[in-house]
Formats: C-alpha cells, sequence, structure tokens
C-alpha cells in the first residue's frame, strides 16, 4: 500500500511539472506569435515613373515604412534620378542615386484599418551623383556675354524634407495608394568651381534651396 502511494506520488508530480512546461511552452510560442506581425509596407511612385516616358527627367523611386509605437512610422526611401537643366544661359546634366531615411505620424486614421488616414513628418535626403555642364555663362569684356564649359564631376547634396500626405485602402487588398507632398531645404552641396548646382536628384531641379517635390504611389502591405 505504501509503495502504491509512492509510486502514485511520484507520478502525480511528473505529470503536474508536465503540464506546467507544456503551458509555459504555449506561451512562449503565444508570445513569439505576438511578437512577429508584419506591418511594413512597400511602394514604388508610379506618377513620376510615367512621366518619365514623356520629359527630361527620369526619376524612379520607392519607399518601405513600417510602424514603430503607436502612431509613428519609420519610413526608407531611394531611387534614381536623370535630369537636364537648359536655362538662363546654362546647359547641364546630371544623374545619381539618392536616399533618405525618416519618420511620420498618423494625424487621422480609419478606426477600422490604422493604416488609412492622413500623415505628416520628416526626413534627412542625401544624393551622390554625377554632373556635367556644357555651357556656363560668363560675361566677357564690354559686357559681352559668352559660356564655358566644365568636365563631368562627381557630387555630393544633402537636405531636408518635411513630408504631408495620406493613405488608402484599395478595396480589400493589400495594396495602397499613397500620396504626398515633400517640401524640401537644400542644407549642404559639394560645388565645382563655386558653382551652385542646378540640379540635384531627388531635390530636384531649382537655381534655389527651396523645392517642393511630390509622389503618388501604389504600396503594398505585409
Amino acid at each position: 500500500m505504501k509503495t502504491r502511494l509512492i509510486f502514485s506520488f511520484f507520478f502525480s508530480i511528473i505529470g503536474i511539472l508536465g503540464l506546467a512546461q507544456e503551458k509555459k511552452e504555449t506561451k512562449e510560442a503565444k508570445k513569439v506569435q505576438e511578437k512577429y506581425k508584419p506591418n511594413f509596407m512597400v511602394g514604388f511612385d508610379v506618377l513620376n515613373t510615367g512621366a518619365s516616358f514623356f520629359s527630361d527627367r527620369k526619376l524612379y523611386q520607392g519607399f518601405i515604412s513600417s510602424k514603430v509605437r503607436g502612431n509613428v512610422h519609420a519610413i526608407a526611401e531611394a531611387g534614381f534620378e536623370k535630369n537636364v537643366y537648359q536655362k538662363n544661359g546654362y546647359d547641364a546634366k546630371a544623374s545619381g542615386p539618392f536616399v533618405k531615411l525618416g519618420a511620420f505620424y498618423m494625424l487621422a486614421k480609419d478606426l477600422e484599418n490604422e493604416f488609412n488616414g492622413f500623415y505628416a513628418g520628416g526626413k534627412i535626403g542625401g544624393a551622390f551623383y554625377n554632373q556635367e555642364y556644357m555651357a556656363v555663362p560668363v560675361r566677357g569684356f564690354g559686357g559681352s556675354g559668352s559660356s564655358v564649359a566644365f568636365p563631368s564631376s562627381s557630387q555630393t547634396s544633402a537636405w531636408v524634407e518635411g513630408t504631408l500626405g495620406g493613405r488608402v485602402q484599395l478595396f480589400e487588398s493589400n495594396f495602397y495608394i499613397d500620396v504626398n507632398l515633400q517640401p524640401r531645404y537644400l542644407v549642404y552641396t559639394s560645388k565645382q568651381d563655386d558653382i551652385t548646382p542646378m540640379i540635384v536628384p531627388g531635390f530636384g531641379k531649382s537655381s534655389a534651396k527651396f523645392n517642393m517635390g511630390f509622389a503618388w504611389n501604389i504600396a503594398y502591405k505585409f
């Protein structure tokens, strides 16, 4: 009788420990499942890509964003731009890749879908590109006008930009339309013979430090 009680007690302990271990593994599995929830979105700018077929400006860009916490989303953009500048006696061209890193905050969102809504944020951008001046206007003796050319050179520029836009889901799919405005300010640029660049890939075509960008993206949420 005593032996039976000892065996019963022993197997009861084993059963309790096994049940506890099973519950622990179940909780850990649930934690892993809850922790890994893909919430990132990948998009491509279809508007500027389409416009590239009908203009001198060839711009191809895309983004990837991910919810960080609450209404805050991190975003990274990358692209390539090739363009020409022919104005006021200048004849120049530039091409190269660019990248942007930043974040945005969902100002208003759909109660049923937190990725639907309006947002605002900011990014830091940088471009590493080649430029060439076929003609740069100079004033000669007696006020006569002429031009000089400069060979191709590698340049670097950086800027800050704001972003203001919105996203809307396409029907019940994982596709979204993402539209945004991007006011930009050039904070740094290298120069060739003290000439301010007329074109900066990713920033735009402008002889001023302020510029405005626009993107119309088709995005997919994973």
